[in-house]
């Protein structure tokens, strides 16, 4: 028979696991600015978070790990969506830290980015922990938390949840919302 404490330990580490991922960023706060390496079509470049923003609204969305199953889909979703965003003067930007060097090839391969917006390299999950979007059960690795940030840098919107299909919509309405 196993003792109270530990099945106490289990149920909870079971809700935790089954929990949806809450990102400490809130919305109104100003978004940390960040330049990565970041890849678009196969092709190296700087990503700067501020340039980015004098173009438009932002989305940062966070993922654990290019060519994954739950990454390949949510990055397909994105670039199916992304001439929607670019309607709304919107930049996406994935942000991995996890198979980092995996990133090239992922940024051009059509099932997933299809060189239709970039990805970033979090090398040692910098950015990840500057957003408080680290995946709790491998550390190291960026959780799946998508940020809508406006023009002036602040958050307007936040969506954490491991499940993939809902950020795209999540995030374009946050930007359609976007007052201009």
């Amino acid at each position: 028979m196993k003792s109270p404490l530990k099945l106490a330990a289990l149920a909870l580490a079971g809700t935790l696991l089954a929990a949806p991922a809450l990102a400490a960023l809130k919305e109104g706060t100003q978004a940390p600015d960040f330049t990565a390496p970041a890849y678009l079509a196969g092709k190296a470049f700087t990503f700067n978070l501020s340039e980015a923003l004098k173009k438009g609204p932002v989305v940062v969305y966070f993922f654990p790990a290019a060519h994954t199953a739950g990454c390949n889909l949510e990055a397909h979703l994105f670039s199916q969506a992304i001439d929607q965003f670019k309607a709304q003067h919107a930049t996406v930007i994935g942000v991995t830290a996890g198979n980092t060097d995996e990133l090239a090839d992922f940024s051009k391969e059509t099932e997933h980015c299809s060189g239709k917006f970039p990805v970033a390299a979090d090398a040692g999950a910098r950015i990840a922990k500057e957003y408080d979007a680290l995946l709790p059960m491998r550390p190291g690795w960026s959780d799946r938390t998508s940020y809508v940030i406006a023009p002036s840098g602040k958050i307007v919107h936040v969506y954490s949840s491991l499940k993939p299909n809902r950020h795209v919509q999540e995030t374009l309405d946050a930007v359609k919302a976007i007052e201009k």
